[in-house]
């Protein structure tokens, strides 16, 4: 299977207190349409309470340029409403579910206990099913929490299982906190693919800038194919903690797999272009 990056502009955009203009978001979203990134996590159908950074992801959606791309759209959602905005747009491609085995973090993200979440994954898939998307469950806080709630590995397993045998077919690691390690991710990772190998499972590492490498290296070296992050490192979540702990750079992720030999297939004359444009998106 060949790397798939998945660029994070609405990870990088959504904990920025400043509202960003909607022309400003659109140009450069198009302008990373235009790089070969496998998916684009472009925006949130969520509350605009809750995120009014993304208020505008519709409006954002119209602007966009899909002419020559290759690229996959991904929308957050929250709850099944959000699924049905989001399904209505043929457009998008995944619906990403932020599913956490933290009661305390699936509360304060979605309002909602575990269990409550689970079925609402059920009923989205459901949805996804009849309108020809794909579900794409992040499972957050799968290398720790700060909160308090009993973690391990079993737990993981546990609830891993429960979403594969719903049909779920693509799971993203998600280190929610910036907490993983490199023997966590080697311990983690590889155990995962190798109980459920129908799977695609992705990672979506939050890191300081001076702790990317030994993660991304670690996530690597146990196969894991399937990377998130944002030019420049940008973003994190804002429900997770006071200070936003960031993505991992995109531009530091290319780096590496060129180290590797890794051919990404990205168009780097527009790689730049998206780069230099990030400028005016945060500023």
């Amino acid at each position: 299977m060949p790397i798939k990056i998945t660029e994070c502009p609405r990870d990088a955009m959504q904990g920025i207190h400043d509202f960003i203009p909607t022309d400003v978001k659109a140009g450069y979203i198009n302008r990373l349409l235009k790089v070969g990134f496998d998916t684009i996590d472009f925006g949130s159908f969520v509350s605009p309470k809750a995120i009014p950074q993304l208020r505008d992801t519709a409006d954002v959606l119209r602007k966009l340029d899909f002419g020559g791309t290759r690229s996959k759209l991904l929308a957050i959602i929250a709850n099944y409403r959000g699924a049905e905005e989001a399904a209505k747009h043929p457009e998008i491609t995944y619906l990403g579910y932020p599913f956490s085995i933290s009661e305390t973090f699936q509360l304060r993200n979605t309002n909602t206990t575990i269990a409550q979440a689970f079925e609402t994954v059920q009923r989205i898939h459901e949805l996804c099913l009849v309108n020809n998307k794909y579900l794409l469950v992040y499972l957050s806080m799968g290398f720790g929490n700060p909160y308090g709630d009993e973690w391990n590995t079993g737990i993981i397993e546990q609830w891993t299982e429960k979403l594969v045998t719903e049909g779920i077919k693509n799971i993203a690691l998600a280190d929610t906190t910036g907490v993983a390690n490199e023997a966590q991710i080697a311990r983690i990772y590889p155990r995962l693919v190798e109980l459920f190998p129908a799977t695609e499972f992705g990672i979506h590492l939050h890191s300081t800038p001076n702790t990317w490498q030994p993660k991304i290296n670690a996530a690597y070296r146990s196969g894991c194919k399937r990377f998130d992050t944002a030019i420049k490192g940008y973003g994190g979540c804002p429900m997770a903690a006071d200070e936003l702990t960031g993505n991992i750079a995109t531009e530091n992720l290319i780096a590496y797999l060129e180290a590797q030999s890794e051919l990404t297939g990205l168009d780097m004359n527009n790689f730049r272009e998206a780069m230099d444009y990030a400028g005016r998106v945060f500023i």
